[in-house]
C-alpha cells in the first residue's frame, strides 16, 4: 500500500523518467548479454576458422609432403634415375612450410605440439637412415643401398605414417570439438536474441499499456468530461484520474467549471436584473419622450405668453411705469427668452443619437458649405476668414454632423480676440482607418486647466453678458463625435488661439487623399439657427 501510495503521487514526467530509466537499464542488460553472445560466437568461429581447420589442413599437407618424399626415394632406389628425386625435393620444401605453419597454429595446444614433434622426429629418423643416404648416393649405389635398407626404411616410414595419422586424428577431434562449440555458441546466440526480442516486445507492450492507463485514458476521461461541460452540462463533475499532474489538471478544470457555473448563475441573475432594468429604462425613456414633447410645446407656450404679455404691459402702460419697472419687465422678457433657448438646446442635445441615427455616406464638403451658408451673417459681421482642406466622405448622420460644424465654427467666431479678425482653419488628414480633423482659430484660447471642463454640459467660463449662450455647444460636439465612434480633444500645445482636434471613422474602401491646395475662404451669405453656441472658452 505504501508503494502504491507513493506511485500514486508521481507525476507524468516522473512516470516517464522512471519508465525510460528502467527500460534503458533492461535494454542495457539485454545489449550486454547479446554482445557477450556475439563475442562468444565470434571467438569460437575464430578458433575454428583460424586455428583448428588450418591446423588440420597443414597436418594433411605435412603427411602428403612426407609421402611424396618416400615415393621419390623409392623410385630413385629402384630405377637409379635422378628424375625420380623431384617429388622428394618438393616434399622437403612442403614439409618445411607445413611444419612452420603447424608450429604457429598449435602454439597454444601442447598436445598438438607434441604430435607435431613426434611426427617430425619420426620423419627425421627415416630421412637420416634412408632418404638422405639414398638421395646422396650415385645411381648404382642408390639401388644397392635402397635394396639393403628396404625393410628398415619401411618400418621407419610406417612410424612416420603412424605419427602423422595420430596428429591428423587429434586435430580432427579438435576441429570437431570446435565445430560443436560453434554450434552451441550459435544456438546460445539465437536463444539470447530470441529472449531479447521477447523482452523488447514485452517492454513495448508494458510501455504502451502504461501510457494508455497513465496518460491516454485519463486524458480521454478529462476530454469526455470537458465535452460534457462544453455542451452545456455545467453540473457535470470532472473526475480526477491518472498521475498527480493530470489529477491536478482535472482539479483545475473542475475548479474552472465550478467558477463558470457560479459565474453563469450570477450572469443569469444579472441578466434578469438587466432585463428588469431595461424594461424600466424603456418606460423611463417613454416618459422622457413625453416630457420632451411637453417641453417643446406645453412649456414653451407659457414662456411665450409671459414674454408677450410683459412686452404688451410695457407698451400699454409705458407712460405710467418708471425706469425700474421697465427694467424689471426687460429682465422678465430676457429670462423667458433665455429659458426658451435653453429648452430648445436641451431638446437638441437629447435628440443626438436618438432621433437622427441613420448612417449614410455624408459629403463633409457639402455639409460644411451648408453650415457656412447658415453662418454667413456672423462671418460677415465679424470679418472672419475661413479656409479648409479638401474634406472626405464618411459614414454618418448628416444632421448631427451639420450641428457639429455649426457649433465648432460659431464658437470660433464668437470667442474671437477683439483686437483682430477671426482666422479659422479646418484641416483633414487620413490616419489608418479614421480621419483626423482640426479646427484652429486665433481667438482668446482656452486655459489648459479648463480643457476637460469645456466639454461638460452647462459649464460656463464667462458670464452671459460677456459671451451669450447656454454652455451646451462643446458638450453637443462631444456627444456627436462619440456617437460616430470618434474622439475629440483640445490641443494644449497650440498657441495662440484654440485648436480642437476630433476623429471620425473613414470609409473602408476610400483611400487617403493627397494634400491639395487650400480652398479659398467661404463667404458668409446668410445665417440660420441650426445649432447652439458654447461660451465655455476663457482667455489663457
Amino acid at each position: 500500500m505504501g508503494v502504491r501510495g507513493v506511485a500514486a503521487g508521481w507525476t507524468t514526467r516522473r512516470w516517464l523518467w522512471n519508465g525510460v530509466g528502467l527500460a534503458l537499464v533492461v535494454l542495457g542488460l539485454l545489449g550486454a548479454l547479446g554482445g557477450w553472445a556475439l563475442v562468444r560466437t565470434a571467438s569460437v568461429t575464430d578458433q575454428l576458422v583460424d586455428h583448428s581447420s588450418p591446423a588440420l589442413t597443414m597436418s594433411i599437407r605435412l603427411q602428403s609432403a612426407l609421402v611424396n618424399q618416400e615415393t621419390g626415394i623409392r623410385g630413385y632406389g629402384l630405377s637409379g634415375q635422378r628424375d625420380f628425386l623431384q617429388p622428394y625435393t618438393q616434399g622437403l620444401a612442403d614439409q618445411q612450410a607445413a611444419a612452420t605453419a603447424l608450429r604457429r597454429l598449435t602454439a597454444g595446444d601442447p598436445r598438438s605440439r607434441a604430435d607435431l614433434t613426434a611426427a617430425l622426429t619420426a620423419a627425421e629418423r627415416w630421412q637420416s637412415r634412408v632418404a638422405r643416404p639414398v638421395a646422396a648416393a650415385t645411381a648404382e649405389a642408390a639401388v644397392a643401398l635402397a635394396a639393403e635398407r628396404a625393410d628398415e626404411g619401411k618400418a621407419a616410414f610406417d612410424a612416420v605414417r603412424s605419427s602423422t595419422n595420430t596428429q591428423i586424428a587429434h586435430l580432427q577431434a579438435r576441429r570437431s570439438a570446435a565445430r560443436a562449440d560453434l554450434d552451441r555458441a550459435v544456438e546460445l546466440r539465437n536463444l539470447v536474441f530470441a529472449a531479447i526480442s521477447a523482452v523488447i516486445l514485452l517492454l513495448a507492450v508494458l510501455i504502451f499499456e502504461g501510457l494508455r492507463r497513465g496518460v491516454t485514458a485519463p486524458l480521454e476521461q478529462l476530454s469526455a468530461d470537458a465535452r460534457q461541460v462544453a455542451r452545456g452540462r455545467f453540473d457535470h463533475r470532472i473526475t480526477p484520474t491518472g498521475p498527480a499532474d493530470l489529477r491536478r489538471l482535472a482539479e483545475d478544470v473542475e475548479a474552472m467549471r465550478r467558477r463558470l457555473s457560479d459565474e453563469l448563475a450570477f450572469t443569469d441573475q444579472a441578466r434578469r436584473r438587466l432585463d428588469e432594468q431595461a424594461t424600466e429604462l424603456r418606460r423611463s425613456n417613454t416618459e422622457l419622450e413625453q416630457f420632451a414633447y411637453v417641453a417643446s410645446h406645453d412649456l414653451q407656450e407659457p414662456l411665450r405668453k409671459v414674454a408677450s404679455f410683459c412686452q404688451l404691459l410695457e407698451r400699454r402702460y409705458a407712460d405710467q411705469l418708471d425706469d425700474r419697472a421697465k427694467q424689471y419687465i426687460a429682465y422678465a422678457v430676457d429670462g423667458a427668452n433665455r429659458m426658451q433657448t435653453l429648452i430648445n438646446d436641451l431638446l437638441a442635445f437629447s435628440r443626438v443619437g436618438r432621433l437622427h441615427s441613420q448612417h449614410t455616406t455624408v459629403d463633409l464638403e457639402r455639409v460644411l458649405a451648408d453650415t457656412l451658408g447658415s453662418l454667413s451673417v456672423a462671418v460677415e459681421e465679424s470679418g472672419a476668414e475661413i479656409g479648409h482642406d479638401p474634406l472626405p466622405q464618411i459614414l454618418g448622420d448628416t444632421t448631427q454632423l451639420g450641428m457639429l460644424w455649426q457649433n465648432l465654427l460659431s464658437n470660433a467666431i464668437k470667442f474671437r480676440d477683439p483686437g483682430r479678425a477671426p482666422r479659422i482653419r479646418i484641416e483633414a488628414e487620413r490616419q489608418g482607418d479614421h480621419w483626423q480633423f482640426s479646427v484652429t482659430d486665433n481667438g482668446i484660447g482656452i486655459d489648459p486647466e479648463y480643457a476637460d471642463r469645456v466639454f461638460v454640459i452647462f459649464q460656463r467660463l464667462h458670464t452671459k453678458d460677456a459671451y451669450p449662450g447656454n454652455g451646451i455647444g462643446l458638450a453637443m460636439c462631444k456627444k456627436v463625435v462619440e456617437f460616430h465612434r470618434g474622439t475629440i480633444r483640445i490641443d494644449l500645445d497650440h498657441s495662440p488661439g484654440t485648436r480642437l482636434v476630433f476623429t471620425l471613422p473613414a470609409l473602408p474602401e476610400q483611400p487617403g487623399q493627397p494634400d491639395q491646395p487650400d480652398q479659398p475662404d467661404q463667404p458668409a451669405d446668410g445665417a440660420r439657427a441650426a445649432g447652439t453656441d458654447d461660451p465655455e472658452q476663457a482667455r489663457p
